[in-house]
């Protein structure tokens, strides 16, 4: 079940109701549009956020603290609102009346002292009174479009932590030095393979690009930015590069090559195609490869290399997912993804998963990311991630990349060096694999 209300909207609601989440409770249309099926989904939770939707754009509600009931009273709420989003930003109407801030009926959906009420009976409508215990004006709360074409009610759950991390992580800054040794030693184990390579794949604005900048920025000793990266709504990365990171400005080369893709999109003929995705597996892409949507690659392309070695396959491969997005992954992401997933198994080749945008998805991260692993949100969250790709939660390493920050930060690079250790461990397995292959092809000979 998916939620209507965008993540961005869902954080801007959140933050007006302090360090909280919320989880879908009721969608009228997967529930039905009723009365009886608001009241067998709500009634005793609280506190609540109702949201409607009309065919206008309009996205408006308001919140309770009090769990619903149909005893037919009013209730008193000196906390309830109601609001509406103007763009991005959430214009609140606080109550004026608290002793009618709502009404317990079984006629109706939540009911808003009046002024605000949804579902009518078996009706998809909103009863709409400005000034009845809440003053707003109608035309910027809904545009007096009165039809609904979505009701949604979450429940507002604060964001709690663990007494004991769920994951066990040194943030030290000895840690921090044990990592960048353990990368820059680190050897593959088939001796013509002098660097690992990891392909990158996501949805447009995941972080892909920026994960290669923040690696690359802990080697370098300052934030920097080579790989192109940036919020647009279509893929920034339009050719396949292959990053190889340094050991400081003018250093050598770490034993690992981060290969970066065009991002995933729903449309066709638009972002990575899917059938490309073989040829990159197998080592056929040249660097700098210009994609093409609307045809897949062909082996008579310039630089086409028709016998890769081992060295030019990939050993790895990492989907890289945006945390805000996961609840609202869109059918076709996930089937793209499962397809992409399925070549891979084929294959023979580890896959990781790595969360980004964690400080963005929980409050309680953001205010301190060694709170990752003490945050049930982002736990539930990973857990999700395992229920859509089918991965185990060990192959789940969230991360948060340098987007904004001008300085480094120790856990912050402890996040993203643990993930490139994971890379380097699970291309070992690559290797193995193949090593055992190898030597029953020369026993048979």
């Amino acid at each position: 079940m998916n939620s209507k209300l965008s993540s961005s909207q869902q954080k801007t609601i959140s933050f007006n109701l302090g360090r909280v989440k919320l989880r879908l409770l009721y969608k009228a249309s997967v529930h039905g549009f009723t009365n009886v099926a608001f009241h067998q989904r709500c009634d005793t939770c609280s506190p609540t956020v109702s949201v409607g939707y009309n065919a206008s754009g309009y996205v408006f509600g308001g919140y309770t603290k009090h769990p619903f009931s149909q005893s037919e009273q009013n209730v008193n709420d000196d906390q309830a609102f109601l609001f509406t989003f103007s763009g991005e930003k959430l214009l609140k109407y606080l109550v004026t009346n608290s002793n009618a801030a709502l009404l317990m009926t079984s006629a109706w959906g939540p009911y808003f002292g009046g002024a605000l009420c949804f579902i009518n009976g078996a009706q998809a409508v909103v009863h709409s009174n400005p000034g009845s215990n809440y003053n707003f004006n109608a035309a910027e709360m809904h545009g007096n479009d009165l039809n609904l074409t979505e009701c949604e009610v979450y429940q507002v759950e604060e964001l709690t932590d663990l007494e004991r991390p769920w994951r066990t992580v040194n943030w030290e800054s000895g840690r921090r030095k044990e990592l960048i040794e353990s990368i820059k030693v680190y050897k593959p184990l088939i001796s013509s393979v002098s660097q690992t390579r990891v392909l990158l794949i996501g949805a447009v604005g995941a972080g892909k690009s920026s994960f290669f900048n923040s690696i690359n920025s802990i080697f370098r000793g300052h934030v920097t930015s080579q790989a192109i990266s940036g919020c647009s709504a279509t893929s920034l990365t339009t050719q396949f590069r292959t990053y190889s990171v340094k050991d400081g400005r003018e250093g050598k080369p770490l034993p690992i090559i981060l290969c970066d893709t065009m991002g995933l999109e729903e449309n066709k003929g638009a972002g990575l195609d899917i059938e490309d995705i073989s040829c990159i597996l197998r080592g056929h892409l040249p660097d700098h490869y210009q994609f093409n949507p609307i045809a897949p690659l062909h082996s008579e392309a310039l630089d086409f290399r028709k016998s890769p070695e081992i060295k030019d396959k990939i050993h790895c491969v990492v989907y890289v997912v945006d945390a805000c997005k996961i609840a609202i992954m869109p059918a076709k992401m996930e089937n793209n993804l499962a397809a992409i997933r399925k070549k891979v198994n084929l294959m023979g080749i580890p896959q990781l998963v790595l969360l980004t945008k964690v400080d963005e998805a929980c409050p309680l991260v953001k205010e301190d990311l060694g709170y990752i692993y003490k945050s049930i949100y982002i736990k539930d969250l990973m857990q999700e991630v395992t229920a859509r790709l089918g991965v185990p939660m060990s192959c789940v390493v969230p991360v948060k990349n340098y987007n904004e920050e001008l300085e480094l930060n120790l856990k912050c690079d402890i996040l993203l060096l643990t993930a490139v250790l994971q890379m380097l461990r699970f291309s070992d397995n690559y290797f193995d694999e193949l090593s055992h292959r190898l030597r029953k092809i020369d026993t048979k000979y």
